[in-house]
């Protein structure tokens, strides 16, 4: 390849080192720092082969590169996009709350099905207490876990957005409480209210006791500092509207031997 008279000759070396001096000449005008591009870097490849000797200097190399298809290219830009969708959609809110109609419990073992319609409202489903007894299968005796409530607010809804998490210990462990504020967050962000299984006694945000030393139903409609405290409606007390606030840990450990539907 003739040269031009004011460039200076290219050394006579074999191999790389040539076709390093030939890119160091081409990439001169060009920051180096930059040389990461794939297209800049294929560039300057190109251009230093056909300087050196063209199919004979790339029948040097272990094996040539290999080339993505359009396809495999834009499979590759749709995944990438569809990831910083999901990204930007996971992020949560520091706070939100759901519209729901309240109601008190129409009996005293009706805190299930109370519970379970305070839910439901928020997704504009008004059933009566008495056909989600039915469909909870609630008696004197009361309902029998978490089970129940997501089998039936999957019913109604129509669809298979609940799913049930148990707390087994009989207190809560750390990520157990870690799930239950993501539960929260994830939830109620979709506009669907947790239904929770409770029992013993838990303290609110205020420093009032709320005991059900016997089980309880209630649901969570709303939440603040990204999770860290719900509000909570309570078909049983209707105090300040049927609803006060907790932290998750408190919940959590309310829940433990039982289980919630989020």
């Amino acid at each position: 390849m003739a040269l031009s008279p004011e460039a200076p000759p290219i050394p006579q070396t074999k191999g790389f080192p040539l076709m390093k001096h030939v890119l160091d000449r081409w990439l001169a005008p060009v920051d180096r720092n930059r040389l990461h591009r794939p297209a800049m870097f294929a560039t300057g490849l190109a251009l230093a082969f056909s300087t050196i000797g063209g199919p004979a200097a790339l029948a040097a190399t272990d094996t040539p590169a290999s080339t993505a298809s359009p396809a495999a290219t834009a499979t590759a830009g749709t995944a990438t996009a569809a990831a910083q969708g999901d990204a930007k959609q996971a992020a949560p809110k520091k706070e939100a709350q759901v519209g729901f109609g309240y109601q008190e419990q129409s009996t005293y073992y009706f805190c299930a099905p109370a519970a379970t319609r305070i839910a439901l409202s928020a997704q504009g489903h008004t059933p009566s207490q008495e056909e989600l007894a039915k469909a909870l299968g609630t008696t004197e005796n009361g309902t029998d876990s978490a089970h129940e409530t997501t089998r039936v607010l999957n019913q109604v809804n129509g669809n298979d957005f609940y799913h049930t998490v148990e707390i087994p210990g009989s207190a809560a462990e750390p990520a157990e409480m870690d799930q239950l504020q993501a539960d929260a967050v994830r939830a109620l962000s979709n506009g669907y209210p947790i239904v929770a299984n409770i029992k013993g006694t838990a303290v609110d945000v205020d420093g009032k006791a709320h005991s059900y030393e016997g089980g309880h139903y209630l649901t969570v409609v709303g939440y603040r500092d990204e999770g860290r405290t719900v509000q909570l409606a309570d078909p049983y007390d209707t105090s300040n509207g049927g609803t006060y606030w907790m932290s998750t840990i408190s919940l959590a450990n309310w829940i433990a031997e039982r289980g919630y539907s989020a």
